[in-house]
């Protein structure tokens, strides 16, 4: 029986291979039998900078194997995401080159992606000769590390609130959840991937799979064994090797802190230092050399593993390189919020990136005033959220990157009132700051009520993140939203615009410290969806389907403009998704008018990839004059035929996108855009992006900020 292609993405193996020479022929030759009946797949092999004839043995088998080459030993986990990256839309088999697949396995294991929940599959594992390999783990904890130090593993594993591994062959008989599995062979859905990320590259090697694993439950997404699914793993590097060992131990000290903190990680410091301790004396001058040399670094504890050939430390004998110096900590105090706005936005995308190397800080929005009945919309659903959001307090919500929600006073009208607000903010993101280690930060502000709290902070630079001008808020109090920013705008190190109108117009007061930094897209992430995938709520409403996606708030979009169109266009649906802030009534009152809500991140692209014609129709105002969508560049991501009302970052989208300055214009544009398609071939459209990633935008932040004065 075969998946049908309806059920999963595609599917993508991806095999990581460092001097894998001996091992990867065998395992690449067992793949057909293995993905029979799986559905359609791709197999790369991501190799590391290999010295052996790795590559070579590679390409000699054939076409249907794609290499990707990083040019560098950047660890296990830099090869997967190399691999995940280099697969957009798929799920990802990861696999070891020492793997060897049972026919049929991979098809059982896209099964068990079937499940409620599930969002990694594993398949049982055997050695070479046959015999069952303990691949089933319990959540690390100090007990556990405790438990299998004075005990042994295998002991200390029958009674789970000592052990850690599973020993009890029964258990692998029998499907299973685990906290977490050895990471040789395992399934990972693209739901998991879309919501948990990427692998941690800072492990370099051991524990990333654990870390991941625990993440994804971290995110409501099990863990799934399958005993039918069976590979064969040749292993036992680890054992033989000195630096490997010592790796491993470090590694199981560092999630932990990552997890819980230092506090927590000396704990468990102390308890693999006595597992080292006694195998060192019981195993004697030879059996103990790896655990005296894992005992020393302990000892010396390195922040993180440096990989070889990285700048200002080396891998040597030990496995752990000497300390480097790691890049500035961010903190972030964003316009938006991260629990109830879309993820999207430029400061979210900055940050994320920026958090693969470094700890980031993300302030959740302090607003701009205190929502007043006759004056805020939906003042009680506002206050509401918001309170919601204070209450989640600090979570970690990838390895480096932390979401704080601070309870504001929003009396910015009151110079007491700033004041205090201003007091009570800065107190608890300094708190927060102290507890997490973020010393001296860069900080980004995007909200320019966040000046009063940063002024005193001290810090490494101030960006000013200037995504709009605030004061053009129509809900703002103009003359203190206007203070706020000149304050920013002649104090901040640097400011960085999305709008080159913007930057013209206040280059006398920013001189060389304005930079402009352009809006990326996740090429990734927006790539067309078939239709056979797309929502059911989408495929139910008929087409042609004239779509938006983003917040439906009144200053933002012309909702005038959005019912002429549905009048003057009765034969066409209007599929509107995002929150509403605005008269939504107006709008769904006409029967082609089909408004879904708000709908994650993750499911945009699905939901836009069903979309006929694309369309931004903003109001004439300055908000606008000086905005640059994102939404814009994820839409042409899409292929999508785009129709849009006037704002100046358009002049540099000519030939891109239909422009309509009038209402039977923005009309007459979508007529010719359902008749004709997009001015340039979908293709063309995604290809003009190709350089406008988040990561590059990231770097060249980060480039921006950190570059040493002089």
């Amino acid at each position: 029986m075969s998946v049908p292609a309806i059920d999963h993405p595609a599917l993508a193996v991806v095999i990581v291979t460092y001097n894998s020479g001996e091992v990867i022929e065998d395992c690449l030759a067992g793949l057909p039998d293995a993905l029979r009946d799986a559905g359609p797949s791709r197999t790369i092999v991501v190799d590391n900078d290999s010295r052996d004839d790795t590559v070579a043995r590679v390409l000699a088998a054939g076409p249907g194997v794609e290499l990707v080459r990083t040019g560098r030993n950047g660890g296990f986990a830099a090869g997967v995401n190399a691999g995940i990256q280099a697969a957009p839309g798929c799920d990802v088999l990861v696999l070891n080159a020492d793997i060897r697949l049972a026919p049929g396995s991979v098809r059982l294991l896209r099964e068990k992606l079937r499940e409620p929940g599930a969002g990694i599959a594993v398949p049982r594992l055997t050695h070479p000769d046959g015999r069952l390999q303990l691949s089933l783990r319990r959540r690390p904890t100090v007990l556990r590390a405790l438990g299998e130090a004075l005990l042994g593993g295998l002991r200390a594993g029958r009674y789970a609130p000592l052990g850690e591994l599973v020993v009890d062959p029964r258990a692998y008989d029998r499907p299973a959840y685990p906290d977490w599995a050895t990471g040789a062979a395992w399934l990972i859905s693209r739901r998991c991937l879309d919501t948990v990320g990427l692998l941690d590259e800072r492990y370099f090697l051991y524990s990333e799979e654990t870390e991941y694993m625990l993440r994804a439950r971290d995110h409501g997404l099990r863990v799934a064994y399958e005993p039918r699914a069976r590979a064969v793993h040749i292993g036992g590097e680890q054992d033989r090797s000195s630096p490997l060992w010592t790796m491993s131990a470090l590694n199981r000290v560092r999630l932990h802190r990552e997890r819980h903190g230092p506090a927590r990680a000396s704990l468990m410091r102390l308890a693999v230092a006595l597992n080292e301790a006694l195998r060192a004396v019981a195993r004697g001058r030879t059996g103990g050399a790896r655990h005296r040399q894992a005992l020393r670094e302990l000892a010396r504890m390195p922040a993180w593993p440096t990989p070889p050939g990285a700048s200002g430390g080396s891998l040597g004998t030990s496995g752990e390189p000497r300390a480097a110096g790691e890049p500035p900590p961010y903190v972030c105090f964003s316009g938006q919020d991260w629990w109830y706005h879309n993820r999207a936005h430029s400061d979210f995308q900055l940050m994320r990136h920026l958090a693969r190397s470094r700890r980031v800080l993300i302030v959740n929005s302090i607003g701009m005033r205190m929502p007043m009945p006759g004056k805020t919309t939906y003042v009680a659903r506002r206050i509401i959220r918001k309170l919601r959001s204070v209450a989640k307090l600090v979570r970690r919500v990838e390895p480096r990157l932390w979401v704080m929600s601070p309870l504001p006073l929003p009396f910015y009208r009151s110079p007491r009132g700033r004041a205090l607000n201003a007091w009570l903010v800065r107190t608890q993101v300094r708190a927060v700051c102290a507890l997490l280690g973020l010393r001296r930060p860069v900080i980004m502000v995007t909200i320019p009520t966040a000046w009063d709290a940063v002024r005193l902070m001290p810090r490494r630079a101030l960006i000013f993140n200037r995504s709009d001008r605030h004061s053009d808020f129509p809900e703002s109090d103009r003359p203190t939203i206007e203070a706020l920013e000149r304050a920013l705008l002649e104090r901040a190190d640097h400011i960085v615009y999305v709008s080159r109108a913007l930057m013209r117009e206040e280059a006398p007061l920013t001189g060389e410290r304005a930079y402009f930094l352009d809006h990326g897209v996740d090429l990734a992430h927006f790539t067309p969806v078939p239709e056979e995938r797309q929502p059911a709520d989408l495929r139910a409403i008929p087409g042609p389907r004239i779509g938006f996606f983003g917040a439906l708030d009144d200053f933002v979009v012309d909702f005038e403009l959005l019912e002429r169109v549905a009048v003057e266009l009765p034969e066409t649906s209007i599929v509107l998704i995002g929150d509403a802030n605005g008269d939504i009534g107006r709008l769904t009152k006409h029967p082609n008018v089909h408004w879904l809500g708000f709908r994650p991140y993750q499911e945009i692209p699905a939901y836009g990839s069903g979309f006929d014609v694309a369309i931004m129709p903003w109001p004439a105002n300055d908000w606008i004059r000086h905005a640059n969508p994102i939404k814009l560049k994820e839409f042409l991501a899409l292929g999508l035929p785009v129709v849009s009302t006037p704002f100046d970052e358009l002049a540099h989208y000519a030939g891109r996108v239909r422009v309509a300055a009038t209402p039977e214009e923005f009309v007459a544009a979508i007529k010719t855009s359902l008749a004709d398609g997009p001015p340039l071939p979908a293709e063309e459209l995604r290809a003009s992006l190709a350089g406008a990633t988040w990561a590059g935008r990231a770097a060249a932040l980060a480039a921006l900020t950190e570059r040493e004065p002089g």
